[in-house]
């Protein structure tokens, strides 16, 4: 029983799910990508958006950008096992530090005659995409966004021959003058 003399179990406890944007600096070298997925996989942590690219050719270091949902303890352990793997020189949260800037970019194929066609336009301009390929039957935009934004718009162009998306995942970075 506890402390109230009470057959009723205490009640379960439950934290808000948060979404968290980290960057981490790492070695540019065979098997570090795969390592930092293993370590989400092994853990059953999920990784909703995932960006690489090197940053500083001269040293070999690759900036990740990692988007993950977790309680706030499940992000500091996250982080805590990040901050453990040896390539990893450096993990920031950057939702933790304030407003960062997080940009996607978009690739969206759209087909469709006539109405379709016109209103497919419309959204484009509406949201200030980029025709990169018009044919008679199709268009491919690209569109550079939040994430929100970018769901947005492919979700108003599912109704107008929506055809296939390609997208980069977010990269983000703190405002300001420092460095990370």
């Amino acid at each position: 029983m506890n402390a109230m003399n009470t057959h009723y179990p205490d009640p379960v406890r439950v934290e808000p799910v948060n979404r968290h944007t980290l960057a981490v600096i790492v070695d540019n070298e065979p098997g570090v990508l795969a390592r930092i997925a293993g370590l989400f996989s092994g853990r059953g942590y999920n990784i909703e958006s995932l960006t690489v690219s090197e940053t500083e050719h001269a040293r070999h270091i690759s900036r990740i950008t990692i988007v993950t949902t977790g309680t706030n303890a499940v992000i500091e352990q996250i982080k805590a096992q990040l901050d453990r793997l040896v390539p990893v020189h450096r993990v920031v949260d950057l939702t933790l530090q304030g407003d960062s800037l997080e940009r996607e970019l978009a690739l969206v194929k759209v087909a469709g005659k006539g109405d379709h066609r016109v209103e497919a336009m419309r959204l484009a301009a509406a949201f200030g995409a980029r025709t990169l390929d018009a044919t008679l039957n199709s268009f491919v935009f690209e569109l550079t966004g939040s994430t929100e934004e970018i769901d947005r718009f492919v979700k108003l162009m599912a109704s107008v021959g929506l055809v296939e998306v390609s997208r980069t995942g977010v990269a983000a970075m703190g405002r300001g003058a420092e460095a990370m």
